[in-house]
């Protein structure tokens, strides 16, 4: 019997310290920016450059022309913001605006064919502005996405598609509006996925270290996906059929121990 309290006993401790350092092990890489100090008085420099994200085929621009005499540019902004079906959100889904053509093409009454693709919002802009000058005096024109759309999938409280209001969005505006990571999700370890002229993207970012901020994926461009990767505790949770195994074979093994104790 005393061989068997103590054989217990040094199960009992060697699971308790398993425990203890998976435990720590989970909880050091919870935390954002790990490498700044508690205390220190630590400057970043956040060297990641901004780029304003280009117009491209299939993107849904929303533009309004303001002159003095509300009527007179009425029926462009009328047919400029029609709701049409938006192919990158969902096939129900329509927002007002134009459809940027496969040539990089929209196309406005009075104004004619006007080529935006691949500029920046502000240059289509004055690219509009400019041939509205030759139909109204002193036009102003706003300009912008009508389906800037990022998605966020993955160990996040709520994975979905967000279309955004403004362009200049980073991946932590993006892991905030999908409501966080969830305590399983990777901090270190966080997928953005870019599909540029055709061809994916992928980059790695680290939510713990604070080079995330030098990085050109921290600012997102429209379509990005960020995908969470599930840590070893959420796998290990999903997977019932291991987790019966492990039982099973513990079980066994403690069975065994009894079973030779008894024997001796």
């Amino acid at each position: 019997m005393r061989k068997f309290k103590h054989c217990l006993a040094s199960i009992t401790a060697i699971i308790s310290f398993a425990v203890i350092l998976t435990s720590c092990s989970a909880t050091k890489n919870v935390p954002y920016f790990r490498d700044v100090p508690d205390t220190a008085k630590q400057r970043v420099e956040a060297e990641a450059l901004y780029q304003d994200p280009v117009i491209q085929p299939d993107d849904i621009l929303s533009i309004t022309i303001i002159t003095i005499d509300p009527t007179t540019a009425a029926p462009v902004n009328q047919a400029a913001n029609v709701p049409i079906a938006s192919s990158s959100l969902s096939p129900t889904t329509e927002v007002p605006g134009l459809l940027v053509d496969k040539d990089g093409n929209v196309s406005l009454p009075i104004i004619g064919v006007i080529k935006v693709g691949g500029l920046t919002t502000y240059e289509a802009k004055l690219l509009v502005k400019k041939k509205a000058e030759q139909y109204f005096k002193d036009p102003d024109v706003q300009l912008r996405f009508a389906n800037f759309k990022i998605t966020v999938l993955g160990e996040v409280q709520r994975p979905s598609s967000y279309t955004l209001p403004n362009e200049k969005v980073s991946v932590l505006d993006a892991l905030g509006l999908a409501g966080d990571l969830t305590i399983y999700g990777r901090r270190e370890n966080v997928l953005v996925i870019r599909d540029v002229d055709g061809k994916k993207q992928l980059a790695r970012l680290n939510l713990n270290s604070t080079d995330l901020f030098k990085s050109p994926f921290f600012y997102l461009k429209q379509n990005d996906v960020v995908y969470v990767e599930p840590n070893k505790s959420k796998i290990i949770q999903a997977d019932a059929s291991q987790t019966r195994i492990v039982t099973i074979g513990a079980s066994i093994f403690a069975a065994i121990i009894v079973l030779l104790l008894h024997i001796h």
